[in-house]
């Protein structure tokens, strides 16, 4: 078995011990959703699309796990780091590529490293592109706009 889908396989059990079915289902769109967006992103920018996508199935679970998005990047990270050392999916370089992406994704307006950006720009994507109605925050919108531009939308 590959280790994303290894990955994958250990973040689908997580998501499934969730008791209430709509919040599950919307984890699971979500991390989805944003691994397959990172790893599009990942590719474009010739990054490493596999730990690219690693990082976004991991980067809310902590959130999903507790109910609380309290310093939810920052807690993320560290049980980011419990499960790839538990599963040795990952050396101690991808690994620190993978938390640190996921450390850092909650700050939109700040640059951090490519494939911290990759993480926060496919998290915007999932946000402003799963439901059209919402408006987009304004936290995102300038992030988003040079997405649409570099993507040709």
């Amino acid at each position: 078995m590959g280790r994303l889908k290894e990955l994958r396989k250990y973040v689908n059990g997580e998501l499934n011990r969730m008791d209430d079915a709509d919040k599950r289902n919307s984890a699971i769109a979500h991390l989805y959703g944003v691994s397959l967006a990172a790893t599009m992103i990942a590719r474009k920018r010739g990054l490493d699309p596999e730990i690219a996508s690693m990082a976004a199935m991991l980067h809310d679970l902590h959130a999903y796990k507790t109910g609380s998005y309290d310093e939810h990047e920052h807690k993320g990270a560290e049980l980011a780091r419990e499960i790839l050392d538990e599963l040795k999916l990952t050396d101690e370089a991808e690994t620190e590529l993978i938390c640190s992406a996921i450390y850092h994704h909650s700050d939109k307006l700040v640059m951090d490293t490519p494939m911290d950006e990759v993480l926060k720009d496919a998290d915007v994507i999932h946000h402003c592109m799963y439901d059209l109605s919402k408006t987009i925050k304004e936290k995102e919108q300038v992030r988003f706009e040079k997405l649409c531009a570099e993507f040709g939308l």
